[in-house]
């Protein structure tokens, strides 16, 4: 691909120049036709004067054309014929020689083949090392939530049951949160069917997803919660902790996470993996 361009390019550059070289250097001269060397046949059998009778009966021009200036326009005119060809030639070896040299180090990013640009970000991947989900909290970290909002009781908070790959990306999250200044725990991970529709169907409005609707099914989705004075804040009525909130939606919209804050149902602590639900490859 790399020297296809290039080589069609030069071809049609040679075929150009030696057009314009036949089309306004090269004139039909029929003196050149003329310009002929006499056979010996007749020498002796004529006399000098019958000789150049006979000559400027046949060739008029002859003496014009054997003048070193007519010479030299036969001369001109062959040598620039000649000479675009061979600059044709030249231009194309030395376009085709940059070309193999430079071929290995100017590559284009949008043009570089899919296998190589998922073989780098494989390499990239195997290179760093994963994060390690941190400790769980104590369950008393967890008394004043679980008073606000008794469902979170049954909360799974087991980072197992999650994406690997989703994971690592909430952990990146989580360490970002942190260096802010706002620590964050997992209030909820993974949620089977069952307690999703249970959820749904509660008086108190927690979410709207039936079972198998929400990506929390497929380990795909998160909900976080800031850490204050060693006592989870879930409340955005709390000015440090809806601080917290936006931050985490922050992060998430720059790692490429949906963030729950935006939703008309606003669920400030959800982050998940984007696209439609059909599209995801997960759990």
């Amino acid at each position: 691909m790399y020297l296809f361009i290039p080589l069609v390019l030069s071809s049609l550059l040679l075929l150009v120049t030696t057009w314009i070289g036949w089309r306004y250097f090269s004139k039909k001269n029929n003196n050149i036709q003329e310009f002929t060397i006499e056979t010996s046949a007749n020498q002796g059998a004529t006399t000098s004067s019958q000789s150049e009778s006979l000559d400027r009966k046949r060739s008029p021009s002859r003496s014009r054309l054997s003048s070193p200036r007519n010479i030299d326009k036969i001369i001109k005119r062959l040598t620039t014929l000649t000479a675009w060809p061979i600059a044709s030639i030249l231009l194309i070896s030395t376009t085709s020689f940059l070309v193999l040299s430079f071929n290995e180090k100017h590559q284009i990013e949008n043009l570089t083949p899919k296998e190589y640009a998922y073989g780098a970000k494989i390499k990239l991947t195997l290179e760093e090392e994963p994060l390690v989900p941190p400790p769980p909290l104590p369950p008393e970290a967890f008394v004043d939530v679980i008073l606000e909002r008794p469902s979170l009781n049954a909360a799974n908070r087991d980072w197992g049951l999650l994406d690997a790959v989703f994971v690592q990306k909430v952990l990146h999250i989580m360490e970002k949160l942190k260096a802010r200044g706002y620590p964050m725990t997992l209030l909820e991970g993974y949620r089977s069917p069952e307690r999703q529709d249970a959820l749904a169907g509660q008086a108190t409005l927690v979410t709207k997803a039936r079972g198998g609707q929400s990506k929390h099914q497929y380990g795909l989705a998160v909900d976080l919660a800031p850490i204050k004075n060693g006592k989870v804040v879930i409340s955005e009525k709390d000015s440090w902790a809806l601080e917290a909130y936006q931050a985490l939606g922050e992060e998430a919209r720059a790692a490429g996470l949906t963030w729950g804050g935006v939703w008309r149902f606003r669920d400030y602590g959800h982050i998940e993996k984007s696209g439609p639900l059909h599209k995801q490859q997960g759990r």
